[in-house]
Order: C-alpha cells, then structure tokens, then sequence
C-alpha cells in the first residue's frame, strides 16, 4: 500500500494513503458530469441549436478530451490529489498555483452549495414535513460524513451514485434506439427527425458553436478523477483511465443521448425544461410507466452525486493550497484515515454560508453572485492546464520527456489551439446577458485574488518558501551542484 510522501520541496503529498479502486475511479470520473446538466440542460442546447446539437456535444468533448489528455501526461508523471495547481506550481509558479487553486475551490464550494439548494427542493417537494433550508442542511451534513470517513468510503458512495445514472442512460440508449428505428412496440421509423423540422442545423452552424460554450461546462468534473487516481491503489493506472479510456464513454453517454433524443421527437417539439425535462419527456414517449417519477429520482440522484464529488474535490484543493502555504496552516489537519478533516469542514461551512444567504437574505444577491463568479473557472483551468502541459514539456529533459508513460499530442500546437477556444467561449458568452454576468463577476473574483498574491508571497518569502516554478528551481540546483 502507498503512503503519503512529499514533494522536494516540502509541498503538498504526491500520493495519499491508496484507499480507492480502478471501479471507484470509473465511476468517480462517469459520475462527477452526469448530473443535471445532461438531463435537464441538454433540452436548452437542442431548443438553441436543433438536431446540430450533436456536433455541440462532440466538438466539446473532443476539446475536454484535448485538456484530460494533457493534465494525463503531467499526472501520470507525478501523481498528486492537487492535480493541475501542484503542475501549475511546478511549471510556471506560485502565482498561478494560487490564483487556479483558489478559483477551483471557490467554483466547487458554490456547487456544492447549489446541489444542496436543489436537492433540498427536491426533498420538501416529497416530504414537506421539514422546510426546504433544513433539508438542505442535511444534505450537506449527510456528505460531510460519507467524506469524513475515509476516501473509500467516499469512492463506494460515489461507485453507486454514478450507477444509477449509468444505467439509465444505457437503459435510455438501448431502448431509445429501438424507438427511433421503429423496432420499439407502436413506435414509428423516427430517425428523418434529424432533418425534417427545419434541417439538421435550422438555426445555423454559427448557433452550433454557440452550444459549444454552453456544452462544455457540462463536461467540468473529469479532473476529479485524476485527483482521485492519486489515492488510489495503482494511480498510473487510474490516471490512464480517467484521461483516456473513460473519457470515450462520456463523450458516447452525452453524443448517444443527445442522438437519441432529436431522433425520438422533432427538436421542436420538447417541452419547456421548467416543465418536464428531455429525458424524462423522451422516458415517457417510450411508454415506460413512472417514467417521470423515475426520472425525478435519478436526477436527485445527480444532485446528491454531484455534492459528495464537490465536498470530495473542493477539500482536496483546500488542502493542496494549503500545504503549499497559500491557504491557513490549520487547513492542513488530516485524520488518522489522512482525510483532510479541516479543509472539509471548512469548505463545508462555505457552502453553508452561501446556502444559509440564498434563504435568510435572498433578495441580497449574495447567492447569486456566488453562483455567477464561478462561471468562468472551468475555463480558467483547461487555459492553466495547457499552459502547465506546455510549460512543464519544454523543461523536462529529453530522457525525461522520453520516460513520460501518458503523451499529450502535438504540443504546444494543440496548447494553444485549446487557448484559442476558450477565448471564443468567453466572447461568445459576452454577446448574452447571462453570460456576461458571468464573465464580469468571475473577473471580480478573479481580481479579488491577484489583488492578495503580493501579501501572500510576501508571508512566504519571509518564511523562505520561493514561489518560483519548483521545475527551474531544480534546475537551478542542479546548474549549482558540483
């Protein structure tokens, strides 16, 4: 069994007591995007895009698939539970360890906040006996103990969570295809749905690429699964599953249920999502019964799974930052399990807080901003992991480079290309509302962080601690050695 160990440098542990299985990090990586977005948010990007949504849902999954590939070779080299910030401390440094770390973490703290809203709604709605606030106090706390636990007790949750919602989208895929071939019983041959309302792309190519900035927030989450791999008994081998081989299930969940639902019933024609989600819109043309009430399960299921992978993922990064000296020291304090019980809690009482102001004050807009500024991290990571990727590649030496057990394709040209979408996205998202609101409280976010760096590396510096890249300060060691 592996135990923990540091890094050179003194930073945050490489490899944590091995507790997880290769079953647990499949579906740690399945399950950590299949939740609402995929079941209730596909029906905004077929109602936006028509049947073309398609290509929406592939082009962003070739693109995370593009990003999982690069965190791969940079985790697979060194395996770490702080993932793309120990690569970004190591390749270009302190300050953008900070400012990815504490932004990853800010991101996951007001998820796990709102899937506490939502589950909590959820709840009220079948036992209205306790109020909506308190429902989603329990959820939280239920979380927290699953977590506190140990990560294997985390992984098992999560391995049965993810279940669920693997097997109804297969069951979904199987019996969906049936009914838009016409092999399902009184179901007619569908498939000329993809086509005839319009065209397969009515609303333009253009609105294709406009799902793409929608599509791929629906994707945020596989990274877990590398931060998962490190505690895990063989983290080589979790690694290579997380970025390689389950990354073509997600992209064939998504694709396949996307497929599915334009060929079963004219884009058109879905319901508004307020009203009756596409799947279980779609469940219910199949004729199944209690598909709706099926349906209001597995995407509970979602939320909760969702909760436990954000309470996991947000008290990692807590941790990592702080074993870095970029969070309180006190965040450091693990368990005899090395669960990192403070950065939990902590992390915890965040999401508590936000929760605690969407209901006390709810006019206050707290909740929503929180919600907002958030919007644009995911993007902020896949720009910080191909920057990392890069960076990290072209100071390794050609024995190390050679050594490398997972490569990422074409580097730095693919780097920059995944650069260049992103940009788009973040334009794209300008020309809306919604997304603008978005893009203009991340920044402050953003801004609110930077504005604190110079304080932080001060502190450091005076305790000795350099926030060079800790790839150049070996080279430096090395140049130095006699």
């Amino acid at each position: 069994m592996h135990t923990s160990s540091s890094d050179a440098d003194g930073g945050a542990p490489v490899v944590t007591k091995a507790k997880l299985r290769n079953r647990h990090i499949t579906m740690i990586t399945l399950g950590g995007i299949i939740g609402a977005s995929l079941f209730v948010g596909s029906g905004n990007v077929i109602r936006s895009t028509g049947p073309a949504a398609i290509l929406s849902y592939l082009i962003g999954g070739v693109l995370v698939f593009l990003a999982m590939r690069m965190l791969g070779e940079m985790s697979a080299r060194k395996p770490s539970v702080g993932s793309f910030m120990e690569y970004a401390n190591e390749s270009m440094g302190g300050w953008a360890a900070y400012l990815v770390g504490w932004l990853y973490w800010y991101f996951w703290v007001g998820v796990i906040a709102y899937e506490a809203v939502v589950g909590g709604g959820l709840l009220v709605a079948w036992f209205p006996v306790l109020p909506e606030w308190l429902w989603a106090l329990i959820l939280v706390l239920v979380f927290i103990g699953t977590n506190i636990l140990s990560v294997r007790v985390f992984g098992e949750v999560e391995f049965w969570l993810a279940s669920i919602k693997v097997i109804t989208i297969v069951v979904f895929l199987v019996v969906g295809a049936l009914f838009a071939f016409g092999l399902w019983p009184d179901a007619d041959f569908a498939v000329p749905n993809l086509w005839s309302h319009g065209g397969f792309a009515p609303m333009g190519y253009s609105a294709v690429m406009i799902g793409v900035a929608t599509v791929i927030f629906s994707y945020f989450g596989t990274e877990i699964a590398v931060m998962a791999a490190a505690e895990s008994v063989d983290p080589a081998r979790g690694i290579n599953q997380a970025t390689v081989t389950v990354i073509w299930r997600i992209m064939l969940f998504f694709v396949g249920a996307v497929l599915i639902i334009v060929m079963a019933t004219p884009w058109n024609q879905l319901p508004d999502p307020l009203d009756v989600a596409p799947f279980a819109y779609v469940y219910g043309l199949f004729g199944l019964p209690g598909a709706e009430q099926i349906m209001t399960i597995v995407l509970f299921t979602a939320v909760i799974s969702v909760l436990n992978s954000g309470l996991y993922s947000a008290s990692r990064m807590f941790v990592s930052l702080a074993d870095k000296g970029y969070a309180p020291h006190f965040i450091t304090k693990r368990s005899k399990n090395n669960v990192p019980v403070a950065a939990l809690i902590a992390s915890s009482l965040g999401a508590l807080a936000a929760v605690v102001a969407n209901f006390a004050v709810p006019s206050s807009g707290i909740f929503d901003f929180i919600m907002n500024s958030g919007g644009l991290v995911a993007l902020f990571v896949y720009v910080f992991i191909a920057l990392a990727q890069w960076r990290m590649r072209v100071k390794l030496t050609p024995e190390e480079r050679a050594a490398l057990p997972i490569r990422s394709w074409m580097t730095p040209i693919l780097n920059f290309f995944l650069i260049a979408v992103v940009l788009g996205v973040v334009i794209i998202m300008c020309l809306g509302e919604t997304g603008r609101a978005q893009v203009s409280t991340s920044l402050i976010a953003t801004v609110a962080l930077v504005v604190f760096w110079p304080l932080v590396k001060k502190k450091l510096n005076a305790r000795g601690i350099d926030t060079s890249p800790t790839m150049d300060q070996r080279q430096s060691q090395d140049v130095a050695a006699p």
